[in-house]
């Protein structure tokens, strides 16, 4: 019994980080486009996060330290970025928020409870406090977050946009 329910695990694990690689493989090929098994350092943020993950820009530094070369090149190998990525999606690390919390977090932001933030609002609160967006991910926020009529960010619309469904 107990042989024949350890076979059955194992044989699952071998599914999961199948299923794993396949998905890593496709999302790494979006971006090799030399299709020589390399992608420039600056999209792997991009692939993380195509794969579900959401890490902070420290940990996707530490990320890309481990993946790189001893001298770095400006590019990634896929047979580096595989086992480390397969391990990341296996112990489920680069989690999103929580919708509730993410919802929280808005309505510290917005006192008066409006249910939204202007656009000035909103870029001072991603590139004076905390952990500070660059313009590029300021951009690519408001790209999507503002509506243009109003000029402001329905944060519970947003939220929903935002999270990953998980199932």
């Amino acid at each position: 019994m107990y042989a024949s329910t350890q076979s059955s695990i194992q044989w699952r694990f071998k599914v999961i980080v199948a299923e794993f690689h396949k998905k890593i493989k496709e999302a790494f090929e979006v971006f090799d486009h030399e299709t020589n098994n390399t992608v420039d350092v600056r999209e792997i943020g991009t692939i993380i996060r195509s794969l579900g993950c959401c890490p902070t820009e420290g940990e996707l530094h530490d990320f890309i330290a481990e993946v790189e070369e001893e001298e770095p090149t400006g590019y990634i190998r896929y047979e580096k970025f595989l086992p480390v990525m397969t391990r990341v999606l296996l112990e489920r690390k680069y989690r999103p928020i929580a919708e509730d919390v993410l919802l929280r977090a808005f309505e510290v932001l917005d006192p008066a409870r409006r249910g939204f933030l202007t656009r000035d609002e909103l870029v001072k609160f991603m590139t004076e406090e905390g952990e500070p967006f660059s313009q590029e991910e300021m951009e690519e926020m408001l790209s999507a977050a503002i509506d243009p009529d109003s000029n402001s960010i329905n944060y519970r619309d947003y939220i929903t946009m935002m999270v990953i469904d998980e199932n």
